[in-house]
């Protein structure tokens, strides 16, 4: 029988207790230089008590520019670490496995100051044109990537996921929309490997490594699945452990939402790289979801919004599918009314 919902799954030595993930939300709540609070910790522990399997942070940037806002995490220093730190071991109280993403938001940022991308390109007539990387920065960033997916490491973290989908810095690479390079990094893919590379090289090899991608694009000039399927395949043979699969991002066009409206992007990186794959999109439905995974559609999934609503998502989710998660102390007596 296929695995279902919540079964156990591996991802290269690391067991998730069941197959859904809390997908990575902003939550704009950092205090000073992009350093997690009280907030964060209660966010991500809740989750986690609530029976997700794997607890995905929000996008935390590996540099300052790298930021969106002032309000978004970073992981560049020992304080960010620490905090960090303390995030994991909630989340850990719980069961639950604790994975941080690590971003850069390039042309996407909203910070006052110079913003940086691939090339010259804004991200919509309404955004300030960023300026084009020199050869040099681009080497350092990459660098920088290893170095945050270190101190995440160092603080706790499971699993990394590394953010290359929605429009920001690695996607951008990745698109013709945003790159207009002639050197070796306007090679779609060139930028998201050495990334990769550089993360790997710096994380313990029991750490997985899961990369978010956006599997198409949409508006003018988008790139289609081809080229994603191109991406993933240079990602698995440069070492990437799973997929999380997304669309679009890198522009203001934005398709119609409706349930598991990006599933079948999942199933084909999937086809093609043979690795574990997360889908995500509007698959808040338990038997959508448990359907997806059965099927062999996906092998885990990743639940946002649903969660925000409902930090016991993934128990009731459970118990309608008829397996139920247990809730810890005093949680489960509340679960019996």
């Amino acid at each position: 029988m296929m695995p279902a919902l919540f079964d156990p799954i591996d991802l290269a030595g690391v067991t998730l207790r069941n197959r859904v993930v809390m997908s990575p939300m902003c939550q704009y709540r950092a205090a000073g230089d992009g350093v997690a609070t009280a907030w964060h910790e209660m966010h991500y522990r809740s989750r986690a008590s609530g029976g997700v399997g794997l607890i995905l942070t929000e996008m935390t940037d590996i540099e300052p520019r790298g930021r969106i806002t002032e309000g978004c995490l970073g992981l560049w220093n020992g304080q960010q670490a620490a905090a960090f730190a303390r995030l994991a071991d909630a989340v850990h109280a719980e069961g639950a496995r604790f994975g941080v993403q690590i971003a850069h938001a390039g042309r996407k940022s909203m910070l006052e100051g110079e913003i940086v991308a691939p090339s010259a390109v804004p991200f919509s007539p309404e955004h300030r044109t960023p300026r084009a990387l020199e050869r040099p920065e681009i080497l350092e960033l990459i660098s920088l990537f290893g170095e945050s997916a270190a101190l995440a490491v160092s603080a706790g973290a499971d699993v990394i996921e590394l953010h290359a989908a929605h429009g920001y810095l690695i996607h951008q690479f990745m698109s013709p929309m945003s790159n207009r390079r002639d050197d070796e990094y306007g090679d779609p893919a060139r930028f998201a490997v050495d990334a990769l590379m550089a993360v790997k090289a710096r994380v313990p090899a029991e750490v997985p490594v899961i990369v978010r991608l956006s599997a198409v694009e949409y508006g003018e000039g988008a790139y289609g699945l081809e080229l994603a399927l191109d991406v993933a395949r240079k990602l698995t043979a440069a070492g990437a452990d799973a997929f999380d699969v997304s669309t679009g991002g890198n522009g203001p066009v934005r398709p119609p939402a409706y349930p598991g409206y990006q599933l079948r992007y999942a199933t084909a990186i999937k086809e093609a790289t043979d690795v574990p794959v997360m889908a995500v999109g509007s698959l808040h439905y338990p038997a959508l979801a448990e359907y997806a995974v059965r099927e062999g559609l996906t092998d885990m999934v990743a639940i946002g919004k649903a969660l925000l609503r409902n930090p016991h998502w993934a128990y009731e989710a459970s118990r309608e599918l008829g397996q139920e998660l247990e809730l810890p102390g005093e949680y489960a007596k509340g679960a019996l009314v």
